[in-house]
Parts: C-alpha cells; sequence; structure tokens
C-alpha cells in the first residue's frame, strides 16, 4: 500500500473497463487521481467508490477527440492538486466498421486514429510541460495485443495501436533527461464488466486456449502493471512495451493445435 503515496495521477478514459481498474487501484496506492470521460454520471459514481474507500479522487470531462478539452483537464488538475506526476493514456476507441483494408473507409480510419494515436499524441505533448515540473514523472500509454501480430480484421485499430508502441520509445528518448519516463502496456484479452456479456463465447475459448494461465485477464492485471510503472520503483524503467496477456504472445500461434494433435490415440 502507499506506493503511489503523494504523487497525482490522471487516467484518461476511466469511467469504465480498464481505466476504471487503474484509477482504483491508484487510489488504494496512496495517489490522487484524476477519472476523466465523457459520461460524468459514471465518473462520479467511480469518484464516490473511492473516496468511500479513503482514497482521492475527482471527476473531469473530456473527450480525447476534442484538443481543447485536454488542456483544460491538465490545467485543472494542477490549479486543484499543484502538480501532475503521472499520465496515463488509457482512452481509445474501436470504430464499427473497421475490419479488412478494402473494407475500411477512410472516414472510418480517420476516427480510429482520431481515438487511438493522435489522442495519445496529444495528450503526451500537452502533459510534458506539467510533467517537466517534476524530478520524477511517468507517462504510461495503453497499447493492444493487436499491435502484436496481423489479425483478420480490426485493421485500423491495430495499425493505430502501433502507433502508441512507437511513440512511446521515442517519447522516453526525447524526454528522459527532463526525469520522464514513459512506458506502453499492450493488454490481451480482458473481461470488464462492461464486455462480459459482449464478448462472444467461442472467441473466449479460443483465446482460452491460447493463454498459458487458463483464465482471462481482469483489469486489475493491468492496473497492477501501471502501478509498478507509476511507482518509483520503475525508475530505472523506460521506452518499454510490456505485453500482459497471459502468455498469449509467448508461444508459436498453432500451439492449441499441436496441443490437440497430441492428445489424439494414433
Amino acid at each position: 500500500m502507499n506506493r503511489l503515496k503523494d504523487k497525482v495521477a490522471i487516467v484518461t478514459g476511466s469511467t469504465s473497463g480498464i481505466g476504471k481498474g487503474i484509477a482504483k487501484m491508484f487510489a488504494a496506492e496512496g495517489a490522487r487521481v484524476v477519472v476523466c470521460g465523457r459520461r460524468e454520471e459514471r465518473g462520479a459514481a467511480i469518484v464516490n467508490e473511492i473516496q468511500s474507500a479513503g482514497g482521492e479522487a475527482m471527476y473531469h470531462f473530456l473527450d480525447v477527440t476534442k484538443p481543447e478539452t485536454v488542456d483544460a483537464l491538465l490545467a485543472d488538475t494542477e490549479a486543484a492538486w499543484g502538480k501532475i506526476d503521472v499520465m496515463v493514456n488509457n482512452a481509445a476507441g474501436m470504430a464499427l466498421k473497421d475490419g479488412r483494408v478494402d473494407e475500411i473507409s477512410l472516414e472510418d480510419w480517420d476516427a480510429v486514429f482520431a481515438s487511438d494515436i493522435r489522442s495519445t499524441f496529444y495528450c503526451t505533448k500537452i502533459a510534458l510541460p506539467y510533467l517537466k515540473r517534476n524530478d520524477k514523472a511517468s507517462i504510461i500509454n495503453i497499447g493492444s495485443m493487436a499491435a502484436c501480430s496481423g489479425d483478420l480484421g480490426s485493421t485500423a485499430y491495430a495499425c493505430a495501436k502501433a502507433g502508441v508502441d512507437m511513440l512511446t520509445k521515442y517519447t522516453a528518448l526525447q524526454y528522459g533527461k527532463d526525469g520522464i519516463r514513459c512506458n506502453c502496456v499492450r493488454p490481451g484479452l480482458i473481461i470488464t464488466e462492461e464486455n462480459a456479456d459482449k464478448v462472444p463465447d467461442m472467441l473466449k475459448d479460443i483465446f482460452l486456449d491460447n493463454i498459458e494461465v487458463t483464465r482471462y485477464g481482469s483489469p486489475d492485471d493491468i492496473a497492477a502493471m501501471c502501478v509498478y510503472l507509476a511507482s518509483d520503483e520503475s525508475e530505472y524503467f523506460t521506452g518499454q512495451v510490456v505485453t500482459v496477456d497471459g502468455g498469449l504472445n509467448a508461444h508459436v500461434p498453432t500451439v492449441a493445435q499441436f496441443r490437440a494433435l497430441a492428445s489424439r490415440t494414433w
């Protein structure tokens, strides 16, 4: 406990899912947390939950596709709490019409890039002057295992998240001497309160066949890694892309089929 004591952390897209899990665990570890997103009612409920558990939090509206709301978020956070130590770029989106290369319109491609890579770039850019005012600061980008290898769909999303990987490395290189570390966490399949009933059972079964820890991931799995990256424990850790996927990408993609063959009686 208290691994993040006295730190001020912003977690974008924290009114649901992985972001909510990060915000709650940060607060449990002693950070003052800004819960932000477009859904004020949900944000207020999470703030109330954190405060009821003895933590400190406030809600701020944020639409990462609108730069003026990013500007206001950073300025208002420093005005309220005097500094910003940690910036978690978690907010993202997937276009409903994302798919194969020949199926994606330019409008849908641009929409995914606006919510997934342009927003991460802009939040980082605007946060840098605030973070530089501290001796130690941390930027944590939330990427995706979709950036690890090709797939049959979600092309725009995967390409945008691959950009997040490289933005992480460039940010770490360019601002390390200013005391700013930057790392990226790539989640695997994470089952949340919001998506538990939306992920098809067939897809869950495919993933479970290939996950080495025999369970799906949870927001707490990602939050725990983010706590480490936000804390002073990781002060020698920067420019890295860390995959938290239960071992999904640790093996060749045919492992499930080979296992099935191995169990057969010839």
